[in-house]
C-alpha cells in the first residue's frame, strides 16, 4: 500500500549526504543518504519539509479503501543536525478529510547523531480511496532549520464495516410507503396470519395460480404442436421445390456456361 516506504529510490548521489530530488510515489523535499540516515537496516530516509512549506512530505495509499481502518507505522530520527540538548522535534501525521484527529509525535532526543525510534504508529478511518497521509514539521520546534526524518514507512487496513441490515432492502425508509411496498407488506402479514399447514388460507393470499398454470398449458402445446411438424421428405419431393428455383436461375446462359442444365436432370 506504502509505495517506496524505504526511501530507496532514487539514490542519493554518491559524495552527497542528502539532496533535494524528486521521491518516486511521494511529494516532499528530499533524502538522505543510508550512511546520513543511519538507519538500523540501512534504509535511505526522507526528511520532513520546513515548517509552512506548500509541499509538506505526503504520499498516497494504493489500494485502500474508503471506509477502511487503517494503521501507519515508520521510523523517525531527529538527525545528526540537532545537536545534543536540542529539544524533541515535533511534528504532526494527518490525513486530510479524515474524522480522526492528527497524530503529534515527537523524536528521540536529539544527539547531534541518529537516534531514531523504530516501530511509530498512527490509526485513522479512510475518507476515500487511497487516503493521502501528510508528515508536517511543526513551527515551533527550536532551529526549525533541522528537520527530522523518516524512514520504513508501511501501512495495513481492516475492510469497512458492512453496510447496516436491511441497507439494501428497496421498501426501507421512505420507500415503504410505496404502492409496492405496501401492497407486499401487506401480504407479509396475511401470509403470518396463516398455520404452516393452512394450504387454504394460503392460497387466499396467493391465489391459486391460475395465471401460472395457464402459461405452463400453453408451453405444453406449443411444445406438441413442434413435436408433430413432418420434418421427413423423400428426395424426389425434395428436388421438385429446387428444380424450379434452379431452372430459372440458369434460363438464358449458354449451354458451355453448364456441365449438365438442371433441365436434364433426371428428377426435373
Amino acid at each position: 500500500m506504502v509505495v517506496n516506504g524505504t526511501f530507496a529510490s532514487p539514490q542519493v548521489p554518491s559524495g552527497s549526504t542528502w539532496a533535494y530530488l524528486a521521491i518516486d510515489g511521494w511529494e516532499g523535499p528530499g533524502l538522505l543518504s543510508a550512511a546520513r540516515a543511519a538507519h538500523p537496516r540501512g534504509y535511505q530516509a526522507a526528511f520532513l519539509a520546513a515548517p509552512g512549506s506548500a509541499t509538506p512530505l505526503s504520499t498516497r495509499l494504493r489500494a485502500v479503501r474508503a471506509g477502511a481502518t487503517v494503521t501507519l507505522s515508520w521510523d523517525d530520527n531527529p538527525d545528526t543536525c540537532a545537536a545534543k540538548g536540542v529539544a524533541r522535534r515535533t511534528y504532526t501525521v494527518s490525513s486530510p478529510g479524515a474524522a480522526d484527529r492528527p497524530g503529534s509525535f515527537a523524536t528521540n532526543d536529539p544527539t547531534g547523531r541518529a537516534n531514531w525510534f523504530v516501530g511509530r504508529s498512527y490509526s485513522f478511518t479512510a475518507a476515500e480511496d487511497s487516503p493521502e497521509v501528510v508528515f508536517s514539521f511543526d513551527a515551533s520546534n527550536a532551529k526549525p532549520d533541522c528537520q527530522p526524518s523518516i524512514s520504513n514507512v508501511s501501512a495495513a487496513q481492516t475492510a469497512p464495516k458492512a453496510p447496516p441490515k436491511g441497507a439494501s432492502d428497496p421498501c426501507s425508509g421512505e420507500a415503504a410507503g410505496g404502492g409496492q411496498c405496501a401492497d407486499v407488506g401487506q401480504a407479509g402479514s396475511e401470509v403470518a396470519k396463516c398455520p404452516p399447514t393452512g394450504r387454504d388460507c394460503l392460497s387466499g393470499v396467493a391465489g391459486d395460480g391460475m395465471q401460472t398454470n395457464d402459461g405452463i398449458a400453453q408451453q405444453t402445446t406449443a411444445v406438441q404442436d413442434f413435436n408433430d411438424i413432418p420434418r421427413d421428405e423423400s428426395p424426389d419431393a425434395a428436388a421438385q421445390h429446387l428444380c424450379p428455383q434452379s431452372n430459372a436461375l440458369t434460363d438464358g446462359l449458354p449451354p458451355e456456361y453448364m456441365v449438365i442444365p438442371p433441365s436434364q436432370w433426371g428428377q426435373c
